[in-house]
């Protein structure tokens, strides 16, 4: 089932998500309404409060190609969809400036600095611990959906004047939406 992607300026999210006490059939559902709907969107990855919701968990689909040489290899044994449920990162390595975008905030990309390798823990939907490490365009995407789950937004990490010339866009949008920044 597609479901309606919240969009700047909606107070769902800015709120931190709540830890996941077990994987259910209806989680395992909404992973999969997740996935249909960020695949639908064109996106990579989706979180919880990008779907309304405040569980701590999120999808991610990296499409082959995005990774290049060295990350491309490091990061094929990950099976993809990624369904995280309760993911935290525990270790980062190394920094690296690059493009980003959300499909909370159509049309409005920018540059932001993210660890190049991270290693985040989670349960799976069949609720066992994983570990995994991820290099480039994944680790990247992994630590722009657990910022949605802490009420972080990737605008919040542009440089002021990267945040400048979004000013009027992101005002457009979060008016749009709401209000809320």
């Amino acid at each position: 089932m597609i479901l309606r992607i919240f969009k700047y300026g909606e107070k769902v999210l800015r709120e931190k998500s709540s830890p996941v006490p077990v994987v259910t059939d209806e989680l395992r559902t909404l992973a999969d309404d997740m996935i249909e709907t960020m695949h639908e969107a064109g996106g990579v990855g989706l979180a919880a409060q990008q779907v309304g919701r405040l569980e701590r968990m999120c999808v991610i689909d990296i499409p082959e190609g995005c990774d290049k040489g060295e990350d491309a290899a490091f990061n094929a044994p990950v099976q993809m969809p990624l369904k995280l449920f309760n993911p935290e990162i525990i270790a980062r390595n190394g920094s690296e400036c690059e493009k980003e975008g959300c499909l909370s905030f159509p049309g409005i990309g920018g540059s932001v600095t993210r660890a190049k390798e991270v290693t985040c823990q989670y349960i799976d939907e069949e609720n066992r611990p994983q570990v995994v490490t991820a290099r480039g365009f994944l680790a990247r995407a992994i630590q722009h959906e657990l910022d949605h789950l802490d009420g972080v937004l990737y605008v919040d990490h542009l440089t002021a004047l990267e945040r400048l010339s979004f000013a009027g866009k992101l005002k457009k949008l979060a008016k749009s939406n709401g209000g809320v920044r």
